[in-house]
């Protein structure tokens, strides 16, 4: 279980960490950043995959509409969703509703322990009062509803596909199936601009969102997802406001205020709440995903 927390912990931290290279690629095309990042990750996670000796795996009907869903759904709707709740209502709105990712994630777990229930409602108040409140207007909160979904999504749709493909593949083919979906939303949102050379600055952003943010963020996080079960791994999704405050102060684009660290402060009480029942035994996990090569 020790390494399913590094990983699940590593994972949401380095996802928070998109904030503060954001700002490095604000003026890029939006949805064809996307297709890039995507088409990079993509790239180095079948290289991964193939040097591995992990072959490719013929998915039944099942296995292939939940791969798609996961692509649509966690990857290529919940950053449309983000992109347009940050257009209407700014970063807090979004932040705010996908901070109620652990309680979601804990009450879809089953039957989960009332200590879970209890930490996941910490890290909640810990990630709503670290993203602030804000201000919105309806489109905004819908489309933050709509992140919300995709976001739970990109942990639930893999549950049934990681005993079989593994963490390694399912972030391999999901990556890959979003890229065209991506091209095809920015060709009819951005047309022929959705593409242009980088800047040296923007360059180094996107490779970092690909090999970090991406690569190694998704890898950790399906690593986990088996070890520790929805419930609990969902709990470290708190972490991303975290690594976000993190972020801004390491690269001096902002200093953390009392209600920053609070709510980090808060987000770390409650995963120890929640990890509290799951050392008990009172979390079940999922079904391990297969090791050996096939």
């Amino acid at each position: 279980m020790r390494n399913g927390v590094i990983g699940a912990a590593s994972a949401m931290f380095l996802v928070g960490t998109l904030a503060g290279v954001s700002g490095v690629i604000q003026d890029y095309p939006v949805y064809g950043g996307q297709a890039v990042r995507y088409l990079a990750a993509a790239v180095i996670l079948l290289l991964v995959t193939r040097m591995a000796g992990l072959r490719f795996v013929r998915l039944t009907a099942r296995e292939t509409l939940l791969l798609a869903g996961l692509s649509v759904l966690g990857l290529v709707i919940f950053n449309v969703c983000v992109i347009e709740a940050t257009r209407h209502a700014g970063p807090a709105l979004p932040g705010t509703v996908l901070g109620t990712v652990p309680l979601v994630l804990a009450l879809m777990s089953g039957r989960p322990a009332p200590r879970l229930l209890v930490g996941a409602g910490v890290v909640v108040a810990g990630a709503i009062l670290a993203a602030g409140l804000g201000s919105g207007d309806l489109p905004g909160l819908l489309w933050s509803l709509g992140a919300l979904v995709g976001e739970v999504s990109f942990s639930m749709l893999a549950i049934p596909l990681l005993p079989k493909l593994g963490a390694m593949r399912v972030s391999a083919y999901s990556t890959a199936m979003a890229v065209p979906l991506l091209a095809v939303i920015g060709l009819s949102v951005e047309g022929s601009a959705m593409l242009r050379v980088p800047t040296l600055a923007e360059g180094l952003g996107f490779a970092y969102l690909a090999v970090v943010v991406t690569t190694i963020a998704f890898f950790l996080w399906y690593s986990s997802l088996p070890k520790l079960g929805p419930g609990t791994a969902g709990l470290f999704a708190g972490l991303i406001p975290v690594g976000a405050i993190v972020t801004g102060l390491a690269l001096g684009i902002a200093v953390p205020s009392a209600a920053d660290l609070t709510g980090a402060a808060l987000v770390i009480a409650g995963i120890v709440v929640g990890l509290s029942g799951a050392r008990s035994g009172d979390v079940a996990g999922v079904p391990a995903p297969a090791t050996g090569r096939s």
